[in-house]
């Protein structure tokens, strides 16, 4: 035997000698949820949160409070979350439910939060630790009829599909109350993709042995984490056509479009909010997806779909666009649309990398393969970028970027901007009351969509890879694990890739990595609310009483203003105003100093507060940040069929320049235009702070030509790519968006098409 052979022999017992000491010593343990700290917040606090309300309000003299909370947080009880919390993908480690109950406390100082855990990672098991640990988060929270924080139950609907035909995307459901004779017996997942994913249905085993190895100091909880997947493959799906209370407790309920969830979510009976979000984040968005065929009254309930996520850590959602991903000529056929001043399909660059390939080939053959790039580029789905081999995530420039919004999604599909589906009309249904055409009516909130179990992460722009998603594979681990394509030299052609073929990868090659310039620190949600209960929190949402922000805590009040002293806070719908007029009133949030207050450092101890809050709380100054701006969208949705929703939509309608006063911004505005005459019209406001340092506010930061075009990024990676203190910092104005004013016109209407004027608004 040569001296070759016999090393090989030793290394090869010494890996089996090892693997099997891994596998001998693991011990899988079940997932716990954590213990919850017994402290609430002072009343002495809560006092100086309505003093400072109080001071801000200005003139108004109602009596509600403006209260903050984050309807969106998963922990590592979700599988996507575990994963991402590895330090092998630079997390810090695991954080259980009761870590989510006390960052929102005493971290990120909130008035309320929910539990919305991937209903498709949750057992029966997980369910019930939930419940447990929102009703021992409630339980600390002191009189409940004014506690320091009200937490709520739910979970997230996380569907997906290949095509837009079927592809619904994902709706948090948060529910009243959180006593089991009034909750459903288990969370209502999406099957399919997620289901599959999230239970690593055909995972290769390969992966199970040597997860251990690469993340040797976190083996305990890889083998953890593959006890579990094991017990979600275990679980039983539940019969169909069932009453849902006489199925079992312990199987897995599923609904496959919205429809299913309304009707189960009816047939049990629960009070109920059903939530959409990400519906403009092209990483699990097929191409060419829509509002259209959700509005339906099967697809929609207007009683429990009545709010909108318009931003979150993983972006805005909020605009409108006309460009299109993908477009579709008369045979149905999708082709790829030409770049246009401000977007650049992912499917013509996919083309032009090509080209940029083609080398000596004659013009003809190499125009060929441009075309059969795009080609596959559009068969391919969201699986596009994974049909040009060899390529870099720098390759494709700001491709499928939206790159005039503010602090977009990744991969911007502008039909599923909340702005379109404010706009669309479906005339062969009835609206409110049977009467009109069916439409949509959304309030607008924000939150975290947070994977590590904090709450109100938006509250300072530090902590890149603590606060917000981002994560990523060092070298070598990353071509091992990620590079699913294997590229090989720079192969000039395009390759056919089958989305329907392959397993959805939450790693996904060049996709992944880019994704991570377009993570940022969460948004929050604010209610209108005359008392700290549960059922006026609730209340508020339900009348759409409420606000979103891209993190700040501004105050922001919108109201119609009536006869004889009458007004109309946001959210309202009204009828025969004549030309309506509002009032704004808008202050800036606090400065923040570093660190955390007295309060968390007593309540959770410095330990704690560096492992729970990772060093930074909301932790406010005396100094108010100024308002820049107030800008008023008027939309005005469909009043017959074929109307162009762009010209619609009216974005800004009205500008209002303010001052610079601490103490904040009050404008007035009316309509008298006679475009919207006859119609409903919609109104809402941004309050937009002065530009500050944000993290990820410059995206791939691009490098411009003379005439504005990408022509280089420097993607800001979640791995060693990128200096793990480079915070990513650029300048962005934060906003809150009010929850708009619904006036409907309608009555005046006739059948006759419309007539419309135009014209530049007044500012």
């Amino acid at each position: 035997m040569s001296k070759n052979i016999k090393k090989i022999s030793i290394i090869s017992i010494a890996l089996v000698a090892v693997a099997a000491w891994l596998y001998l010593d693991r011990e899988p343990h079940p997932e716990t949820p954590g213990v919850i700290s017994g402290q609430s917040v002072s009343e002495e606090i809560l006092k100086a949160r309505r003093d400072a309300l109080a001071a801000a309000s200005g003139e108004r003299a109602d009596a509600k409070q403006i209260l903050f909370g984050d309807l969106h947080v998963h922990t590592t009880y979700s599988v996507d979350a575990f994963a991402w919390s590895m330090p092998v993908l630079h997390g810090n480690g695991v954080h259980p439910p009761a870590e989510a109950c006390d960052y929102a406390r005493f971290c990120s100082g909130l008035d309320f939060w929910a539990s919305t855990e991937h209903g498709e990672s949750l057992t029966p098991r997980h369910w019930q630790d939930l419940k447990d640990t929102v009703r021992q988060c409630n339980a600390v929270a002191g009189d409940p009829a004014n506690p320091d924080m009200v937490t709520f139950l739910g979970w997230e609907w996380t569907q997906m599909g290949n095509t837009p035909e079927t592809h619904y995307g994902h709706k948090n459901v948060i529910l009243r109350d959180t006593d089991d004779a009034n909750i459903p017996a288990r969370p209502i997942s999406a099957g399919s993709i997620a289901a599959s994913a999230m239970r690593a249905n055909g995972r290769p085993y390969w992966q199970d042995v040597i997860s251990p190895y690469m993340d040797f100091a976190s083996r305990q909880s890889q083998f953890d984490q593959q006890y579990k997947l094991a017990e979600l493959r275990r679980q039983n799906v539940c019969a169909e056509g069932v009453p849902v209370r006489d199925l079992p407790k312990e199987c897995v309920e599923y609904a496959t479009t919205p429809a299913d969830l309304f009707a189960k979510l009816r047939d049990w009976g629960s009070e109920s909010l059903v939530i959409p979000h990400g519906n403009t984040w092209g990483f699990y968005t097929p191409l060419g997806s829509g509002w259209e065929k959700q509005l339906t009254r099967k697809q929609h309930d207007p009683e429990r779909q009545r709010l909108i996520e318009v931003y979150s850590g993983h972006g805005n959602s909020e605009q409108y666009r006309d460009w299109k991903e993908v477009a579709f000529d008369a045979e149905g056929n999708a082709t790829c649309p030409a770049p246009s001043k401000n977007y650049l399909p992912s499917c013509w660059r996919a083309g032009e990398i090509i080209r940029s390939r083609c080398g000596s080939l004659p013009a003809a053959d190499c125009e060929k393969r441009v075309v059969k790039a795009r080609r596959d580029y559009l068969a391919a789905g969201r699986g596009g970028h994974l049909v040009v081999p060899g390529v870099k995530p720098e390759d494709w420039l700001d491709a499928g970027q939206c790159t005039d919004c503010f602090l977009p999604a990744f991969n911007y599909r502008a039909g599923g901007s909340t702005q379109y589906a404010l706009a669309l009309s479906n005339f062969d249904e009835p609206g409110e009351n049977g009467k009109g055409p069916l439409r949509f009516r959304f309030g607008f909130i924000a939150s975290s969509d947070n994977h590590a179990a904090q709450p109100g992460t938006g509250f300072k722009q530090v902590g890149r890879h603590e606060n917000t998603e981002a994560y990523g594979q060092d070298m070598p681990l990353r071509k091992f694990f990620i590079d699913e394509a294997k590229p090989t030299g720079k192969k000039p052609e395009s390759v056919p890739f089958d989305i329907n073929q392959s397993r959805f990868n939450f790693l996904q090659v060049n996709e992944s990595e880019r994704a991570q310039s377009y993570f940022y620190t969460g948004g929050l949600v604010a209610v209108h609310s005359p008392g700290r209960s549960r059922d006026a929190i609730w209340g508020a949402l339900k009348r759409r009483e409420v606000y979103a922000t891209s993190g700040e805590r501004m105050l922001l009040w919108f109201d119609l203003l009536g006869d004889k002293g009458m007004t109309a806070p946001m959210g309202s719908e009204v009828k025969g105003v004549g030309n309506p007029s509002f009032r704004v009133r808008a202050v800036g949030d606090f400065e923040q100093l570093p660190g955390c207050p007295e309060q968390s450092l007593t309540a959770l101890g410095s330990k704690q507060v560096e492992q729970i809050c990772r060093g930074e709380c909301y932790n406010p100054s005396n100094t108010r940040k100024l308002i820049d701006r107030i800008e008023v969208v008027r939309i005005l949705p469909q009043n017959q069929r074929g109307e162009n929703v762009k010209d619609l939509i009216e974005d800004p309608w009205k500008t209002f320049a303010c001052s610079g006063d601490p103490a904040g911004c009050t404008v007035e505005f009316s309509d008298t235009s006679a475009k919207r005459q006859g119609r409903e019209a919609i109104y809402y406001v941004r309050a937009v702070q002065k530009a500050s340092p944000t993290i990820n506010a410059a995206n791939l930061r691009c490098e411009f030509d003379a005439q504005g075009r990408c022509i280089a990024v420097k993607p800001c990676y979640g791995d060693d790519r990128t200096d793990s203190k480079d915070e990513c910092l650029a300048p962005a104005e934060h906003r809150a968006w009010s929850s708009p004013i619904f006036v409907d016109d309608a009555a005046a209407a006739k059948a006759a098409p419309h007539k419309t004027t135009t014209g530049a608004p007044a500012k």
